[in-house]
């Protein structure tokens, strides 16, 4: 094969791969010179004269005319009768470029330049994808599913895989091959093999505030800001936004008319609940907006301790709201707070209750601490507690958190017994 052949075929695998000519040129002129080095063990004589787009191409081997009996190397030095022959002109020290004829490296010193050329293109690939995701992290892409495993779902981007982990994904979300998936860029890294690995999202917060950027205009345009989003992907979530124009009410703005903005991030969240609360510094304040639909009416809090804590108190028929579902509400409030929160109803004076000291015969020193440092003075508070919330909020093993309640419930089971008898 031709030089001007090889070169040609080059160029036409570098246009269609999108590589910039002279990034071409470089990769050319490398594997050339590689094959250099290969068959004379230096390039240091050598001069590529390369026009990739025409396919032209030239390798000169220059070399210093020496006295014939000088000659030390001959790879850099040529004796004086050798090039007496091609021009007689020549003197001691003078520079001859003679033409090396592409054929006499041979056809296996071809295939590998091939293979290099086609490597070193690779890498390229590699390294742009790369260097093209990164600056994409934060940003939401539509792909195509093309596959679909046990641990992750691989997606289809402008040619490109991505990855979307089982973590990542929403657990409602149903996969099937061919459809179109939104997702956030969550990370852009290397594999062990340089390969460069795209992790992207459904479940993280980003995508939901990504979503709502696209929804509301006013969150584009910078008017309204969100301050901090908690989820539990696909169950419930709490976006706490403010407004830097008094003439426009955040919340109202991303919930829009009806509904309308919200419901399209929902319905892409897989009917994911989302509550939009306006942003507060006063602490107080954004706890009692963090714990809607309930509506505490007294908030104490206590930041000397680590995390800080915060005792809430509401209306008896609110508890539940409080605490939500399985303790969903009161965590994600927790979370966006950055308090421990504290649920007690409250008790009218009517109501009887009873210091929790009251069971030390009953119940230890240990498990009574617990009780009391997650707020739980009282029988009643404990009592407001469901047996899986108490496991969570002390760390108690679930048979003795069960027996706390067993022991505080008879309590009061024994009272109104003797009221009935009396």
């Amino acid at each position: 094969m031709q030089s001007s052949v090889l070169v040609s075929t080059f160029a036409e695998i570098a246009r269609e791969k999108g590589i910039e000519r002279d990034t071409l040129q470089l990769i050319i002129e490398d594997v050339f010179r590689a094959m250099i080095r290969k068959r004379y063990g230096s390039d240091d004589s050598f001069e590529i004269i390369l026009n990739p787009d025409h396919g032209d191409m030239q390798i000169l081997h220059i070399r210093e005319v020496v006295l014939d009996w000088d000659l030390e190397d001959p790879v850099t030095q040529i004796e004086y009768s050798v090039a007496q022959q091609s021009d007689p002109d020549f003197e001691v020290g003078d520079e001859v470029a003679e033409e090396i004829d592409f054929k006499d490296f041979g056809r296996r010193a071809v295939m590998t330049a091939r293979q290099t050329f086609s490597q070193r293109i690779r890498d390229i690939e590699k390294e742009n994808v790369f260097e093209w995701y990164k600056e994409l992290v934060g940003e939401v892409v539509v792909g195509e599913i093309y596959q679909i495993r046990r641990r992750e779902i691989l997606v289809i981007h402008n040619k490109v895989e991505l990855i979307l982990p089982r973590s990542e994904q929403i657990f409602r979300d149903r996969y099937r091959k061919g459809d179109m998936i939104r997702a956030v860029i969550k990370e852009v890294s290397r594999d062990s093999s340089g390969n460069p690995q795209i992790i992207i999202s459904r479940s993280a917060p980003l995508f939901m505030e990504r979503l709502f950027e696209l929804e509301v205009p006013e969150i584009d345009e910078g008017i309204v800001e969100i301050k901090e989003i908690v989820r539990e992907p696909g169950e419930r979530a709490k976006v706490a936004v403010i407004s830097y124009d008094e003439r426009i009410d955040p919340v109202g703005a991303c919930v829009g008319m009806k509904g309308s903005r919200i419901h399209a991030v929902v319905r892409e969240l897989g009917n994911e609940n989302i509550d939009v609360v306006q942003w507060s510094d006063d602490k107080v304040e954004l706890i009692k907006r963090a714990l809607s639909p309930s509506k505490p009416f007294l908030v104490q809090t206590n930041d000397d301790l680590d995390p800080p804590r915060a005792k809430v108190v509401v209306r008896a028929d609110e508890v539940s709201q409080a605490i939500g579902r399985g303790g969903i509400n009161i965590r994600l409030a927790s979370a966006l707070t950055g308090y421990e929160i504290d649920v007690y109803r409250e008790i009218s004076d009517e109501e009887e209750d009873v210091e929790i000291e009251e069971f030390a015969d009953e119940i230890d020193a240990d498990t009574l601490k617990l009780l009391r440092d997650i707020g739980c003075d009282t029988a009643r508070a404990v009592l407001e507690l469901s047996p899986e919330e108490l496991v969570r909020r002390t760390g108690l093993e679930e048979e003795v958190a069960a027996e706390v309640l067993k022991v505080i419930r008879a309590e009061f089971e024994e009272e109104e017994g003797g009221e009935i008898e009396a």
